[in-house]
C-alpha cells in the first residue's frame, strides 16, 4: 500500500466544490469538513415518500459487513489509523491525505483502487437520527445550480447520488465538460460517514464491487468527545501502518 498527502490552502476547503470534485480523475472532492447543512431551506424539507430528513440511512446489514463503528471491528485485522477513521491495507491501494495548507489540518482520506478514487470524511452525527436524507437533498440542489444533472437511485448503501458534474473550465468561463461521481452516505451510531467516488467505479457503477467493498471496510472511530453534529471527526497523519484497533 502506498501513502501520499496533497496539501490544500485553507480557502479552498469551500462547501461540496462539485465543480472540482472529479476535475481529476484520482484527485477528487474539494468538500467542506464541516458540512454545514443546518440552513434556513433545509430546516423545511418535508417528508418524502415515508422518509423524513432525520431518519437514519444505512444498509440493514452495516454493523455485520461495514462500515464499521470501532466497537464492531476485527479486533485482529491490521490497519492504518488517521484517527476518526481506519483502514485495512491491501495491495494496490494508494492512501492519500487532503491537509489544509495553513493549519496542516487533515480533511479527507483518499483512497485510489481499481482504476477508482473513493473519498471519505467523517463527521459527528446524533444518536437517534442521522444526516444523510438532509445532506443528499443538498449536494443535488447544488450540482444542479451548477449546471450537473443529478440521479438518486437506491444503492448498495442505501439512497446514492450519481451525477454529472461539470469539471474543466475553459478560457471563456464556461464548463468543457462533464465527469460522472457516486455520493453515497452512511448513518452509524452517532457518526455519518460520506464517501465520494470517481474513476471506474462511478463510470460503470454495476462493476464497482471492489470500490464498494472498500467503502465497507472503512472503520469510523467517534471517540467520547462531545462534539456538534456535522463536525469533522479530527483525523490526523498515521502513526503506523500497521496497527491494530
Amino acid at each position: 500500500m502506498k501513502f501520499g498527502r496533497r496539501k490544500r490552502d485553507e480557502g479552498e476547503v469551500t462547501e461540496v466544490e462539485v465543480a472540482e470534485a472529479v476535475a481529476d480523475e484520482v484527485e477528487i472532492a474539494d468538500t467542506t469538513p464541516e458540512v454545514d447543512i443546518a440552513t434556513d431551506a433545509d430546516a423545511d424539507l418535508d417528508e418524502v415518500d415515508g422518509v423524513a430528513p432525520t431518519d437514519k440511512s444505512a444498509p440493514e446489514d452495516r454493523a455485520e459487513n461495514g462500515p464499521h463503528d470501532e466497537t464492531e471491528a476485527n479486533l485482529v485485522r491490521p490497519y492504518v489509523d488517521l484517527g476518526g477513521v481506519k483502514v485495512l491495507p491491501r495491495e494496490g491501494l494508494h492512501l492519500r491525505l487532503e491537509v489544509e495548507e495553513g493549519s496542516q489540518r487533515v480533511v479527507a482520506v483518499g483512497l485510489d483502487y481499481d482504476d477508482s478514487t473513493l473519498q471519505v470524511q467523517p463527521f459527528a452525527a446524533p444518536r437517534s437520527t442521522g444526516l444523510w436524507h438532509e445532506i443528499r437533498a443538498q449536494i443535488a440542489e447544488q450540482i444542479e445550480r451548477q449546471g450537473g444533472v443529478v440521479t438518486e437511485v437506491d444503492g448498495p448503501f442505501g439512497p446514492e447520488l450519481r451525477a454529472s458534474v461539470p469539471v474543466a473550465v475553459d478560457g471563456d468561463g464556461g464548463a468543457a465538460g462533464v465527469r460522472p461521481a457516486r455520493f453515497v452516505g452512511v448513518d452509524g451510531p452517532r457518526w455519518f460517514l460520506r464517501g465520494v467516488i470517481a474513476g471506474k467505479a462511478a463510470e460503470q457503477p454495476d462493476d464497482a464491487s471492489e470500490i464498494e467493498e472498500l467503502f465497507r471496510s472503512v472503520v469510523v472511530v467517534r471517540g467520547t468527545t462531545p462534539m456538534p453534529p456535522r463536525d469533522l471527526i479530527p483525523l490526523h497523519m498515521p502513526k503506523s501502518t500497521q496497527t491494530a484497533i
